[in-house]
């Protein structure tokens, strides 16, 4: 039989546990590099974008074919974030936020993105000739245009939409990292 103090001892010893446990945990997440980033069932870094491979993907609620599908996806070349996996299914994130799963094979490591996606429709994105906003524009996209990614450096990246290439910042588009370099 243990006394009203043997429990309160215990509970201190437990709550101790804990906190040095919490503290340890959080220094090793401290101590990880900012860089370091998981790898998935395949070997490749998560989260990664990706872009659809087909012309209609289904996204499912879960890892399989009998699982009831949430979205149909109708736009090929449309940038995902895969954000985790399963055997041959990749957990993706759309640029509207919404997540499922799709099969692998109907996806693509070609880069693309999609261009403002949050302007209103009507307003026109510069593309400028050069990596930087005083550079001549060679062209203007619409919001909402996916676009191939060509190469991203610092604050710009170059894109191909509709057969103009040029240099949009990377702040206006969605499917490329804040600090990822592509290409060049």
């Amino acid at each position: 039989m243990h006394s009203a103090g043997d429990r309160s001892w215990l509970a201190i010893a437990g709550l101790s546990f804990l906190l040095v446990t919490a503290f340890v945990l959080a220094v090793m997440i401290a101590a990880t590099p900012a860089k370091a980033m998981a790898k998935g069932a395949s070997g490749l870094p998560l989260p990664r974008y990706v872009s659809l491979k087909a012309a209609r993907v289904n996204m499912r609620v879960g890892p399989g074919r009998d699982y009831q599908v949430e979205w149909l996806y109708l736009k090929r070349g449309l940038p995902m974030e895969i954000i985790q996996e399963y055997d041959n299914w990749r957990k993706v994130r759309d640029p509207d936020g919404n997540e499922g799963w799709i099969l692998h094979s109907l996806l693509s490591g070609k880069r693309t993105v999609i261009v403002a996606p949050w302007e209103a429709a009507g307003a026109r994105i510069p593309m400028f000739g050069q990596a930087a906003e005083t550079a001549a524009i060679k062209a203007s996209v619409e919001p909402g245009v996916v676009a191939e990614l060509v190469a991203c450096n610092s604050d710009f990246c170059e894109i191909s939409a509709k057969g103009s290439e040029g240099f949009v910042p990377r702040k206006r588009l969605w499917g490329v990292y804040p600090d990822e370099t592509l290409g060049d």
